[in-house]
């Protein structure tokens, strides 16, 4: 059985929505953040980007408002620290990429089926839960 996961979300998010009516329709218990109420902290985005194994700039939403306002392409062109990154994002839940799904040793970015369903050792449809 899996432990209980955060996700972490934007409700207006529409592929937010999608992930988390996966995780619904797969009978999969998860914990629900609001990414801009209670935005992640420079520790937790820290170990998210550790246990995902990705690049700092992939933890950025840079189809978002507040990426562009902050020049944020030109800031890794000119080579921004991962600490300045870090931080950046934990000042602003709107400049996260979204949703997050966090599990013991692991963190999934965005939304991609595959890799949740590789992760979370689903296959869909067949292994969806009755009540």
């Amino acid at each position: 059985m899996l432990e209980t996961l955060l996700f972490l979300q934007y409700p207006r998010c529409g592929t937010c929505r999608k992930a988390r009516a996966w995780l619904d329709a797969h009978g999969i218990a998860y914990n629900a953040r609001h990414i801009v109420e209670k935005a992640p902290t420079a520790e937790e985005l820290a170990q998210w980007l550790s246990m995902s194994g990705l690049p700092v700039r992939r933890l950025f939403n840079t189809s978002g408002k507040r990426y562009r306002e902050l020049g944020m392409k030109d800031r890794f062109a000119e080579g921004i620290s991962e600490a300045e990154c870090l931080e950046l994002l934990a000042s602003d839940g709107m400049l996260v990429k979204r949703p997050i799904l966090v599990g013991e040793d692991f963190a999934l970015v965005g939304f991609k089926e595959t890799e949740w369903v590789e992760k979370l050792l689903v296959d869909a449809p067949s292994s969806v839960t009755s009540d």
